[in-house]
């Protein structure tokens, strides 16, 4: 399996949406906007295993000061082999300059992924969060 990298926002809304449901988030279900968000996203980083979509990573950024991963995910069939690690590198390299790269992983587990990769827990942060949509899985 040879995977490629890119910040070129060449992936269709199908491609997302799959990838998306893949993993089982709610973004999915409403493809054209999530494809319409991603294509108005600071960076986005796709993984490709030939033609296929099989890794993503949304930044929004501030352009100066604070850059803010929002979705990192890879398609269960290729979990484990280090497409996650290697766009965050990507993410870290593009915004060395910046005074903070910030992410907030949605599940607890992810946290020592991150870690990994030198993020820290926020001292006295804490995550917050507005749901405006009802989630009828």
């Amino acid at each position: 399996m040879e995977i490629t990298y890119t910040e070129e926002k060449k992936f269709t809304q199908d491609e997302v949406q799959r990838l998306f449901l893949s993993v089982g988030w709610v973004s999915g279900q409403y493809p054209s906007r999530l494809y319409k968000a991603l294509m108005h996203s600071s960076t986005v980083i796709t993984a490709w295993d030939g033609n296929r979509l099989v890794g993503l990573v949304q930044v929004l950024d501030d352009s100066e000061l604070v850059a803010y991963i929002h979705y990192v995910l890879v398609d269960p069939a290729h979990q484990g082999h280090g497409i996650a690690s290697h766009m965050i590198q990507m993410v870290k390299e593009k915004y060395k300059n910046y005074l903070y790269i910030e992410i907030m992983p949605e599940e607890r587990k992810n946290a020592s992924f991150y870690k990994k990769h030198g993020f820290q827990v926020m001292p006295d942060g804490v995550a917050m969060l507005m749901c405006n949509f009802s989630d009828k899985r």
